[in-house]
């Protein structure tokens, strides 16, 4: 599992090692150059007190040539064996004619150059040089390059000293930074660790850094939507408790009575009891309905759904049901219509409106069904002459286990509740009128699907 602090304080050190390294090139090579521009100043000025004092120069050792001697390789390769001379300077002095007056080496030293410095390698080694002429004289001041290189190693060696705690001191700091500024995570992560299961209350986040500050929201709504997840989950159970707890009654009544009777009372007890299973199953298949239709465990499957023919499909298995209980059911009007959408929720949504409608309905009443489009909407009417709802009662109606009409007990009051929750999921509307016969008219509105 990588780790936010050791990914931050790698990048930093890293950055920071880049950082050191490339200061202390470029601080190297300016300090290179202004090194070899103060040594050259000094071979400059040695080589101007070598003129001014030519006079303590002694007298050119008798018997010396001072030209280039044949066996000067012999000499150099002598005198090179001992290398005390590679840590001074060397000064030599040639006369007008171009002879050697003055050297503070035996005999030999580097060849002469042109004006100026100059670097010429001689005896095996790199000399750097500066020859000046005055007064028909030559000075000319040497020095190895391999003495002014150690000099200079001497003194980077100091300054790789600072830049080395500098790195170290700056890598705490980042350490410490890092930690300071992760510590608001792990005391969020500490709140939420030590909370209990059900303890949902929202984290302050007033004080939370701006960077973590919508992690913190983020929570905070999941947990909003949790807590309402849950307190809907009690509310339902304790609603279906609520509501099985009648027909469940009446069932164990009924089996008692059947128990106890004989002949026609026992056909009757039996009768009811079977009506009492057939509430209790409805009731139950509301509520799975229901429970399929929180916004948690949706997981609809849209598709192209045509919702002539779905309607057709409910109107024709509901046409028994009418018959047995007197109610004149039919598809008054109906066009060509498809809508987008998931179909088995659309189905329930048709089921329950026409459950609902001949539920509350008495014998003898009418329930009509129409299909229309207007624009890019379609419309689905189911009007009927029953006892309607009044408008103050309109909106309570679409609530769970609202039972407006507290007389019948075969209703649970989720017909209306699970018909305006499909409706919204399929970004369409209810609404609840008045029917031009006195009873309910029910109107779903839903988004019309056109073939492109």
């Amino acid at each position: 599992m990588s780790s936010i602090r050791s990914n931050l304080l790698a990048w930093q050190m890293l950055a920071l090692i880049l950082t050191a390294v490339v200061v202390s090139l470029l601080t190297s090579k300016l300090v290179w150059e202004g090194f070899n521009n103060v040594r050259d100043l000094g071979l400059e000025q040695i080589a101007e007190t070598v003129l001014r004092h030519d006079e303590t120069l002694g007298p050119t050792p008798p018997g010396a040539d001072h030209r280039v001697d044949p066996d000067s390789s012999m000499l150099e390769k002598r005198w090179f064996a001992d290398e005390d001379y590679l840590s001074q300077f060397v000064s030599q002095v040639w006369g007008p004619n171009g002879t050697l007056v003055y050297s503070s080496l035996p005999e030999v030293g580097p060849p002469q150059q042109s004006t100026g410095h100059s670097i010429v390698s001689w005896g095996g080694q790199s000399w750097r040089v500066f020859t000046t002429p005055k007064d028909g004289q030559t000075v000319q001041v040497a020095v190895t390059t391999h003495i002014r290189r150690q000099h200079f190693y001497e003194l980077t060696l100091w300054l790789a000293v600072p830049m080395l705690m500098l790195v170290l001191a700056l890598g705490g700091l980042n350490y410490l930074v890092v930690n300071r500024s992760l510590r608001p995570i792990e005391k969020m992560s500490d709140q939420i660790n030590h909370r209990d299961v059900t303890s949902l209350e929202l984290i302050p986040t007033e004080a939370m850094p701006r960077e973590i500050a919508p992690l913190g929201l983020a929570l905070n709504q999941l947990l909003e939507r949790l807590d309402a997840l849950l307190a809907n989950q009690r509310q339902l159970l304790a609603d279906a408790a609520h509501q099985l707890n009648t027909p469940l009654a009446a069932i164990r009544l009924q089996g008692q009575i059947a128990r106890r009777a004989s002949g026609s009372e026992q056909h009757a007890a039996l009768d009811e009891l079977d009506k009492g299973i057939a509430r209790v199953g409805h009731v139950v298949s509301q509520l799975l309905q229901l429970a399929r239709l929180e916004p948690e465990a949706m997981r609809p499957e849209f598709a192209v759904v045509v919702i002539d023919e779905l309607i057709t499909q409910a109107i024709v298995e509901f046409s028994d049901r009418a018959v047995l209980k007197g109610i004149d059911l039919g598809l008054t009007h109906c066009v060509k219509a498809a809508v987008w959408g998931d179909h088995n929720s659309l189905r329930g949504l048709m089921d329950n409106l026409v459950d609902n409608s001949l539920r509350y309905c008495p014998s003898g009443s009418r329930v009509d069904v129409e299909l229309s489009t207007v624009g890019d909407s379609v419309i689905i009417d189911v009007m009927d002459n029953g006892p309607g709802i009044e408008p103050a009662d309109r909106k309570r109606a679409l609530e769970r286990f609202v039972r407006l009409d507290h007389s019948r007990t075969h209703g649970s009051g989720l017909g209306l509740s699970i018909v305006d929750r499909i409706a919204k999921l399929h970004d369409g509307t209810l609404e609840l009128r008045t029917a031009p016969s006195g009873g309910l008219w029910v109107r779903i509105e839903l988004p019309a699907f056109h073939q492109t």
